[in-house]
């Protein structure tokens, strides 16, 4: 797809966009996708720092996808910006928001691929103030106050959204989301939910048992590691016990 082509715009800069050697290159991405495929997500969520703005797709285009779906998912923003942005975040696509188009991005992906109905990237905090120097400062706020408030209103803007959420995508997806036993809760994930999971094109996506795989993979190279440094531990202790034999006198 275009949006995953390696793409660059003219004032690409690799040392702040670096896209790896292909699509989905790194490991942390891999199992993002895993996962992603694994169910039917309504709801995504990038989380990044640096402003205040609530964007939808797209990314890689100067404006937001067509038709009523489009205008759900503003008019989601519109109510978390009024409640808990306090009216000061920026709303509408990330490409036509920020004054550049950004190409491969997570929010595309799940929108146009894994076709998430509701799919946001949110800015939470940035300071103007600061300067290029003080990047720590630029994106996080260092005093107290300012992290509480950060911290409570963007907590509160995520129950929201799990409470209007499903209306939202029920008013324009009915056959997506025909009933409410569709939504997983956290406690069916972590008890294997999607061991018995299929995706979308009916291949089984076992996501949890890779992970099962990578814990016992360590778990034998713990042993193996233990073993070795006990065999050593003793081979010392026998050398040692034979020299301080040879040193008595007879």
């Amino acid at each position: 797809m275009e949006l995953y082509k390696k793409k660059k715009e003219k004032d690409y800069d690799p040392y702040e966009e670096n896209p790896g050697i292909a699509p989905f290159s790194e490991p942390e991405t891999q199992i993002m996708r895993k996962l992603a495929i694994s169910f039917d997500p309504h709801i995504w969520v990038n989380v990044h720092s640096g402003m205040e703005a609530l964007f939808m797709p797209y990314d890689h285009k100067n404006r937001t996808p067509d038709g009523l779906p489009s205008q759900q998912m503003r008019l989601l923003l519109e109510e978390l910006n009024n409640v808990h942005c306090h009216k000061r975040c920026m709303i509408g696509s990330g490409g036509g928001s920020v004054g550049y188009l950004a190409h491969g991005t997570a929010t595309d992906y799940m929108y146009d691929v894994v076709r998430v109905p509701m799919s946001f990237t949110f800015e939470i905090y940035g300071d103007n103030t600061a300067t290029l120097k003080d990047c720590f400062k630029m994106f996080n706020p260092v005093d107290d106050t300012t992290f509480k408030r950060v911290l409570n209103d963007w907590s509160a803007a995520f129950f929201t959204i799990f409470k209007l959420g499903p209306h939202q995508i029920d008013v324009h997806s009915k056959a997506a989301v025909s009933s409410m036993d569709k939504w997983v809760s956290i406690d069916e994930y972590f008890d294997g939910y999607l061991m018995g999971r299929r995706n979308r094109y009916g291949k089984k996506m076992e996501v949890l048992e890779v992970g099962m795989q990578e814990i016992r993979t360590y778990f034998r190279l713990f042993l193996l590691s233990s073993v070795l440094l006990l065999f050593m531990f003793c081979s010392r202790i026998s050398k040692t016990g034979r020299q301080i034999v040879s040193a008595i006198p007879i």
